[in-house]
């Protein structure tokens, strides 16, 4: 799973059709071969300090997307792995449930998205993804080509003041030239941040500190609020995955 960054991703399907059965296959077929080729196999170092997180895709009216959070006034990591016998996906599963009401069995896990990368408070963090399903519909009898159930963002129950607020970024964004902002992971790894300032209710409030180590989404000085650092970073990399596939476009 290479990123090309020399211009905004474009993939393989229209980026306004929903999450189907036959797409979630195709992530979840290049995620499994990523995991093998790239040897993530292999256990972590018990010598280190470990965090998880889900990336959770999801359909909502129609439109497919990621689920994302504004953090609220509390800045402890989602998914922190306090004990060495702990599950990793258990750990990020855990956090999703507690922070958005969504239970491990609303959530499809189609694997593991890349090796774990440090966040700023030195946690290493172990990336899943996921699709979460609506209320009563995680086994949907339907034919592999057709839309999965939306969720309605209505529907979750958000821990606070951990959450700030929960919001759907569509697909559609990553090729909206006027949302993208080239910049470096860790000051060397190119990648996109995404202006997400439209997509979040006004009333929301945020901190304007950076000391957090997981890097979700922030208030820049210029009252933007933009999708960066760790969260941009593996959303780049789940923008990659065959099933997901981006059409250009200039809003």
């Amino acid at each position: 799973m290479t990123l090309a960054h020399a211009n905004p991703p474009v993939g393989r399907t229209s980026s306004v059709a929903p999450f189907t059965r036959n797409s979630l296959g195709a992530v979840r077929a290049a995620l499994s071969d990523y995991t093998t080729s790239a040897g993530l196999s292999g256990g972590p170092d018990p010598n280190e300090s470990h965090a998880a997180v889900l990336v959770p895709l999801c359909n909502v009216d129609g439109v497919p997307g990621v689920l994302l959070e504004v953090r609220g006034n509390l800045r402890s990591h989602p998914g922190e792995v306090r004990h060495a016998d702990s599950s990793f996906l258990a750990a990020a599963l855990r956090e999703v449930h507690e922070e958005v009401g969504v239970p491990p069995d609303r959530i499809d896990v189609l694997g593991h998205l890349g090796p774990p990368e440090r966040s700023l408070k030195g946690l290493h963090v172990w990336p899943y993804v996921g699709f979460v399903y609506p209320p009563g519909t995680a086994s949907p009898d339907q034919g592999p080509d057709a839309p999965l159930p939306s969720l309605s963002i209505d529907s979750l129950v958000i821990s606070q003041p951990e959450v700030a607020a929960v919001f759907h970024l569509p697909l559609s964004a990553f090729a909206c030239q006027i949302r993208l902002k080239p910049s470096l992971f860790r000051a060397s790894r190119p990648y996109w941040t995404i202006d997400v300032s439209d997509l979040v209710p006004r009333r929301v409030q945020t901190q304007g500190d950076i000391d957090h180590g997981h890097d979700l989404v922030e208030r820049t000085v210029t009252e933007k609020l933009e999708v960066w650092g760790l969260t941009g970073w593996y959303l780049s990399l789940v923008m990659e995955a065959p099933g997901i596939r981006i059409r250009d476009t200039k809003g």
